[in-house]
């Protein structure tokens, strides 16, 4: 079976959608004759033409609000949005139009589109193109919220996300965009040739929305990760010695609530990772989620680890990054508790 990095994999997902259903149209900034800054639209414009593959100014309230009116008169929009730095121009439009649409219509009409964009740290973007910013999303009623970690995910997910009728916005950790990372910046970059996850099949076929994967099984720990920090707590427990269920969650909202209780009730322990700001993140919710759910199960309070309280910093972004030294010190603490 052929391998692809994640950009591949999301390019094929494009390629085989737009194939199979004409009324889809991808745009956004440099996607369409430039092929997208990761170039994960390239050739599209040159196969299915400038009608539905196209490129947009640099106003992402006006690539939502374009979507908005796409889809509320039945076309199916993929747009992309360069870095989740830039979303929130477009967040006015994401919460008080994509997301409320269905209900504000009694179903009447809905918002059948998927919104693009690469999240994360790990590539020296300084504090205006490293954000993750997945939470506030999370927090809106009406979407769903979709993080891939493996180029056989991200293929898979994201023509599910296509395919459903309801608004799905997908966070591409670009990181991962051409091998998995462990979060040692000091070791030579692995490719995702040499990964399992990089076989991707041709053609068409989905991984569900709101299905959790164990990609390790375990008996004294359970980990819960998304996007980049899934390689990176799978290094940190390997490389501690410590016999914990690792958990990618893959979609966010819809939670696959079900998986995490019932991994959580066999271990007694929890600890969530994820790369975001601390404070009002997205793993507090897990947290809480925890300890409505397994509150008698739990040997140990949840252990968190996150990014800081700062915007992401240019010169220190390895001090910022959850890495290795503080998964370490946090599998420690929630195994000593």
């Amino acid at each position: 079976m052929p391998t692809k990095n994640m950009i591949e994999a999301i390019n094929d997902a494009h390629h085989v959608m737009m194939a199979r259903d004409p009324d889809i149209v991808v745009f956004g900034e440099d996607v369409g004759y430039f092929g997208g800054v990761f170039r994960a639209t390239a050739g599209l414009q040159k196969e299915f033409g400038k009608t539905r593959c196209f490129d947009a100014p640099i106003s992402e309230g006006g690539i939502v609000g374009t979507a908005v009116g796409m889809a509320a008169y039945g076309l199916k929009p993929v747009i992309e949005i360069q870095f989740a730095d830039y979303i929130y121009p477009g967040y006015d439009q994401i919460v008080s139009e994509v997301a409320k649409m269905r209900y504000r219509t009694a179903g009447e009409w809905t918002m059948p589109m998927v919104i693009r964009s690469p999240y994360g740290g790990g590539i020296f973007g300084g504090q205006t193109h490293s954000q993750s910013p997945e939470a506030l999303f999370t927090h809106v009623a009406g979407l769903k919220v979709v993080i891939p970690s493996t180029p056989y995910d991200a293929k898979g997910l994201l023509i599910a996300a296509i395919e459903d009728p309801d608004p799905v916005l997908f966070f591409e950790p670009k990181r991962i965009y051409n091998g998995p990372f462990d979060g040692h910046h000091d070791r030579p970059v692995k490719p995702w040739s040499k990964h399992p996850a990089s076989e991707v099949p041709d053609g068409h076929y989905t991984v569900p929305l709101g299905k959790a994967a164990v990609v390790r099984e375990g008996s004294d720990l359970t980990v819960l990760a998304y996007g980049t920090m899934v390689h990176v707590a799978l290094a940190a427990v390997e490389e501690n010695g410590i016999d914990a269920e690792v958990i990618d969650l893959r979609t966010l909202l819809p939670l696959d609530i079900e998986t995490i209780e019932a991994s959580v009730k066999k271990t007694g322990r929890a600890l969530v990772v994820q790369e975001a700001t601390k404070t009002s993140g997205y793993v507090s919710e897990l947290v809480t989620l925890i300890q409505e759910r397994c509150f008698y199960h739990l040997e140990a309070p949840v252990g968190r680890v996150t990014g800081w309280d700062t915007p992401y910093p240019h010169a220190y972004e390895w001090i910022y990054f959850p890495g290795p030294i503080r998964m370490r010190q946090a599998l420690e603490k929630v195994m000593a508790d």
